[in-house]
């Protein structure tokens, strides 16, 4: 049993061990191809990443289904994916897991939003029928709720300051998720803008996260629903950068697609997304958990919506193989290895070829020769049509 780690801890170690960055990690590498970048940029980089990641990605914090204590990426290894009477747990990532945003540029600031312009999507406290918690981050907690008789996801956040930074963030995602109306995108159902009962309130999905699905024992999830899957999130993904202005998510990965009772997956989590007004977001857009992160994000660099591509690259590796990206490497060594050397995860021989190229084109070095969310579902729509083609290192291949 651990507990939760404090991001404030966090920071202090950060920074006490920064101008030891480079030498001490080196230490930790158990992969003898990756060299730790001795570049100032890299150490600064590394640095961010020790002061606000406590785990890799992968190891998502869930709740028990027996107690109410935090543990480690607990999967339900009894779920049964026809069982709808199987306890939900929504993987939570930890505030601390992803690298801190301080952003300051062309992409819109919450700082201008007052609380009266979220108040139009008000939801009383009192209307909330608060059920068990299925999710807990730094950042504060998820119950399952009933709101007039429906199903409901309510985040609930931890810190109701009225000045903080956890309440711009709040704003932000409020505006950015009334604006989007999509079946493959979460559904906001509105937010309770009164402290101390700050939530967001969304449709409950009761399948929990992809992530979830993919990495549970005993995953029984075929080939066609695997393709399935990408596609809706390609059909969302697609949504959000045709929306104007442009929707960045900027943390798309396998924990924040979340899946519905007929197998629909929906993009959620809109905690770090931005509007995109001009060309780029600021250099300081940092943000998302690394190891589904692109290069030019890791090194700090300007950025746009394709960076949201080069993660939809990693979650379709991550639905044909079955493996979690950069399983065995802390986020320190994915931004050493990913964004100064150039490395990308190993794409299967057996993989069909149309989604090997649809891959390597994702994690293309140069954003702008990435393809569209539109291109990828052209590639991706034909091969629905062959189930019984084999797209990854399983079972299947070899029944094939």
């Amino acid at each position: 049993m651990r507990n939760v780690p404090a991001a404030a801890a966090a920071a202090a170690a950060a920074v006490a061990v920064a101008s030891s960055m480079v030498a001490a990690s080196t230490k930790t590498i158990t992969d003898p191809n990756i060299q730790l970048p001795v570049a100032a940029a890299a150490t600064v980089t590394a640095a961010v990443m020790v002061a606000t990641t406590v785990t890799s990605a992968a190891k998502e914090y869930e709740i028990s289904g027996n107690s109410q204590n935090e543990n480690l990426n607990v999967l339900d290894s009894s779920a049964r994916e026809g069982d709808m009477n199987t306890e939900v747990r929504y993987e939570i990532v930890q505030e601390g897991e992803r690298i801190s945003d301080r952003s300051t540029g062309n992409e819109s600031t919450v700082s201008e939003v007052s609380l009266e312009d979220v108040a139009d999507c008000e939801i009383a406290w009192e209307d909330i029928t608060l059920g068990e918690r299925i999710g807990l981050g730094s950042y504060g907690e998820v119950f399952r709720g009933d709101w007039h008789g429906t199903d409901v996801a309510v985040k609930k956040f931890l810190d109701q300051e009225i000045a903080t930074e956890s309440l711009e963030e709040f704003r932000s995602e409020v505006r950015i998720m009334k604006k989007v109306r999509h079946p493959n995108v979460v559904l906001f159902m509105g937010a309770v803008t009164r402290a101390p009962h700050l939530s967001i309130v969304t449709e409950f999905l009761p399948r929990g996260s992809l992530y979830r699905l993919l990495h549970r024992p005993n995953n029984q999830l075929d080939i066609r629903r695997r393709l399935k899957m990408a596609l809706d999130t390609a059909r969302g993904m697609n949504y959000l950068h045709n929306c104007t202005p442009v929707i960045v998510h900027r943390d798309l990965k396998s924990p924040n697609l979340l899946v519905d009772k007929n197998w629909v997956v929906k993009v959620s989590d809109f905690g770090l997304s931005r509007m995109k007004y001009s060309t780029f977001l600021s250099t300081r857009s940092t943000a998302g958990t690394a190891e589904w992160m692109a290069p030019e994000v890791l090194r700090n660099e300007p950025s746009d919506e394709k960076s949201d591509v080069y993660s939809f690259g990693v979650v379709l590796w991550e639905l044909c193989t079955l493996q979690q990206p950069w399983g065995g490497m802390n986020p320190m060594q994915v931004v050493g290895a990913v964004g100064f050397q150039h490395r990308r995860l190993e794409i299967p021989d057996d993989m069909d070829p149309v989604i090997a190229d649809t891959i390597t084109k994702c994690w293309q070095t140069d954003p702008k020769l990435r393809p569209t969310f539109a291109d990828i579902m052209a590639a991706l729509k034909p091969l629905q049509k062959l189930n019984t083609r084999p797209i990854g290192l399983h079972n299947e291949a070899a029944a094939n």
